[in-house]
Parts: C-alpha cells; sequence; structure tokens
C-alpha cells in the first residue's frame, strides 16, 4: 500500500466535499468512475490512488466544471514522493506510520503538542537527540544510528530555516526539564534549555511550562499528542487531526469530535501553563539549579 500523504488526506476531504455538495452517494460517484463503493472509501480515506483523468471525470460527473478548482485538485494528487524518497538516506529510518507524521510536519501551518515527560522531538537539541538514540545500534538493513540523528534534525528544519515556518505551540509539564538525559553531570539538559530559550525567542514559536505545583485540568497530561492543521487550497477547508503517540504506535484522528476534545484540552492547558515569558524565566530557573549541581 501506498504511503499516506499530507495531500493525499486533502485530497480525500475535497472528494468527500464534493459527493456531499451533490446530493450523490459514494457508490452513485463510484459509478462516475466505474469503480465500487470501496474504491471511493480509499480516496476518501486518503489511502487509495486516482488517475488525473478519472479525478477530472469524478469532478465533473458531480457537478464541479471551475476549472481552476479542477486544477487545484489535480496539483493535491500530485505526489511529490517519488520512488526512492523514503528509501535513501536518512528518511529510510521512518517506518510506514511515521512517515505520514514527517509529511504532516512538513506541509502544516500550524502545530501543537503537549508533553509530560521529553522534550518535543521538533525542540530537541542536537546533544540531547544523540543521548535519546545512545542506546540503539546499527541494524542489518544498513540503517545507522547517525541517520536516526540527522533524520531528528531534518525533521527540524522546516519549523526553523524555513520562510514559510509553521506556527508551533508547545505546553510541557516541568517533568521535560527535568527528567535527565546524556551525562550524568547534566550538560546535555543544559544544552537543550538553553536551546530551549533560544527558540522560545522566534516568533512563530510559543513554549508554554506547566510547573509540578500547579492544578491539571481534568484530562490532563497522559497522553502524548500533536494537533495538526494543514491549509487546504479547495473548498472542504484545513485539514485539522490529532496525533497521539504511544510506545511503539501512531494513531492519526481525523474525526471532529475527537478532534475538538483534544483542543479543548490543549486550551485549558496553555490557560493554566506559565506565560511565554515566565516559562522562559521558569527554563532559565531550571539551568541555574543544573550548573549550581555541575560546579
Amino acid at each position: 500500500m501506498a504511503t499516506r500523504t499530507a495531500r493525499g488526506l486533502l485530497l480525500g476531504r475535497e472528494i468527500n466535499y464534493m459527493i456531499r455538495a451533490s446530493g450523490a452517494s459514494q457508490a452513485e460517484a463510484g459509478r462516475i468512475i466505474e469503480v465500487g463503493q470501496s474504491r471511493i472509501n480509499s480516496l476518501i480515506a486518503g489511502t487509495g490512488r486516482i488517475s488525473a483523468g478519472d479525478l477530472q471525470v469524478l469532478a465533473r460527473g458531480l457537478g464541479f466544471t471551475d476549472e481552476v478548482y479542477i486544477q487545484r485538485l489535480l496539483e493535491l494528487r500530485r505526489d511529490k514522493h517519488q520512488r526512492g524518497y523514503w528509501t535513501s538516506g536518512h528518511r529510510r529510518v521512518y517506518f510506514e506510520e511515521l512517515r505520514l507524521l514527517v509529511d504532516l510536519e512538513e506541509q502544516a501551518n500550524r502545530l501543537r503538542v503537549a508533553e509530560s515527560e521529553i522534550i518535543p522531538g521538533l525542540l530537541q537539541s542536537e546533544s540531547y537527540v544523540r543521548a535519546l538514540h545512545a542506546h540503539m545500534s546499527d541494524d542489518a538493513n544498513g540503517v545507522t544510528v547517525e541517520d536516526w540523528v540527522q533524520a531528528r534534525l531534518a525533521r527540524q528544519e522546516n519549523l526553523v530555516e524555513s520562510s514559510g515556518a509553521p506556527e508551533f505551540h508547545a505546553v510541557l509539564s516541568e517533568s521535560c526539564l527535568r527528567r535527565r538525559y546524556g551525562d550524568a553531570k547534566g550538560e546535555v539538559m543544559l544544552d537543550q534549555l538553553a536551546h530551549l530559550v533560544e527558540l522560545s525567542r522566534r516568533p512563530n514559536i510559543l513554549i508554554q511550562v506547566l510547573p509540578f505545583n500547579t492544578p491539571v485540568p481534568s484530562g490532563g497530561m497522559e497522553d502524548r499528542y500533536t494537533l495538526v492543521r494543514v491549509p487546504s487550497p479547495g473548498a472542504a477547508g484545513d485539514l485539522e487531526l490529532a496525533v497521539v503517540e504511544a510506545l511503539g504506535e501512531i494513531r492519526y484522528i481525523v474525526d471532529k469530535p475527537p478532534v475538538g476534545m483534544c483542543e479543548k484540552l490543549f486550551a485549558r492547558l496553555s490557560t493554566t501553563a506559565l506565560s511565554v515569558q515566565d516559562s522562559r524565566e521558569f527554563i532559565n530557573h531550571v539551568a541555574r539549579t543544573i550548573q549550581f549541581r555541575i560546579a
């Protein structure tokens, strides 16, 4: 099965929008391009593929004849992930389910993340990344530890280097700042905390801290999740979803009710957490305690 992509999900939303707006059923939509309902379902889910010709026939058959709109659909259909994209260089470390998250990060205009135990991957310093991968070894397929490190750093480039960098908002438990990774003295953590302070001064990055002594809203910080918004060039509206990570598992949630619940919880966490300025001062305070121990 082909890797799901952000464009594929956006195109699926547009196909679903056209079907609903036209008043047709999925089975009727399938008959327009001579495929079964299961094929239409796969297109809506972003897992199926459709030719440029069939896409135009489907759009016009559902009553969408505006050429500008059809060209936008065709642009979404074009898959920028050509053969070898995921199997060469450091990208080969990304397992199938992670590839969609990487693509979403590259296409998003807003990312929001809540973390309770570890610095979010897009905010990690290089020394912190290396400390997290210190237990690994090169595998039989030729994937090296250095590949893993470079893959993580490459994911960060869109956040800090791109002219169209997305808005990034993180709410971090105090535990993220105090959980020690790397050397026993804490030099890796000092580097990481300094990196957070530096990133927090960028106009597109908001970092808030939720101290231990602050009451946590109902729902709390139990789950690791990221809220992603990818802008849509079509009529169906932006793609908004929640990505929930657990050990060895990533779930992509697109249904509005659960995504809405995550949105509300994040809003409560953000309201409860320290302000951006106070969070920066809190991070510096934690760094000073580590420096004191080193001295």
